[in-house]
């Protein structure tokens, strides 16, 4: 029995990951699966292909499935970068913040896909959670220059509040202020050690 479902999860990641591959819309035939699953993936610096239904980090993006005869699909939006660019530049004025923190930020929680929704409901190139928005007075997350601007607010508000501390600041934009203990240290969270080794290193490349 074990062996049989380790064999259709294989076959699902060879299926999913020919479709990441070349592009295109890959059939798929699971039999005796009558509804829709749904399948987690992210490709790491190397190259690798992670999958998994049941995802704990927020790189993690939903490749959406449909069994029966259905296919396997996903849709990747990009932004123009000098659009792209544009917006950030404004937002970094208004907020008074570095153009190559926003776009790292950017870079880690969106891969600069302003359609991108996590598991958890974060939307939008900057990953607002819908309390979020709606407190930084964003009324559509899909909209670039509004979802940047709020989340430059947002990271804005939390610099301060941890008084430029560009680490403890991040720690909280990925989990959340109400998770940061009482003396403020980053917590030993692997999730979000890992968020902080991406952005850090993005934050870097873009300021050269």
């Amino acid at each position: 029995m074990l062996e049989t479902v380790l064999k259709r999860m294989a076959k699902r990641a060879l299926l999913v990951y020919a479709f990441l591959i070349v592009g295109i819309a890959v059939p798929v035939l699971w039999p005796g699966q009558g509804s829709a699953k749904g399948v987690y993936v992210y490709k790491d610096r190397k190259g690798v292909v992670h999958f998994t239904d049941a995802p704990t980090e927020s790189r993690f993006r939903l490749v959406r499935i449909m069994a029966d005869g259905g296919t396997v699909k996903r849709k990747m939006y990009q932004i123009d970068k000098n659009h792209l660019d544009r917006l950030i530049s404004s937002a970094a004025r208004t907020y008074d913040l570095d153009p190559a923190l926003i776009k790292a930020v950017i870079k880690a929680e969106s891969a600069f896909d302003p359609r991108a929704v996590s598991f958890k409901g974060a939307k939008g190139l900057m990953q607002l959670m819908p309390g979020t928005a709606h407190d930084m007075n964003v009324t559509d997350a899909f909209n670039p220059r509004e979802n940047i601007a709020g989340g430059s607010r947002y990271l804005r508000y939390l610099l301060d509040r941890y008084r430029g501390d560009v680490k403890l600041a991040l720690a909280a934009y990925n989990m959340g202020p109400e998770r940061i203990k009482e003396n403020k240290s980053i917590p030993q969270i692997r999730e979000t050690r890992l968020y902080l080794q991406r952005v850090m290193e993005y934050y870097q490349e873009y300021k050269k």
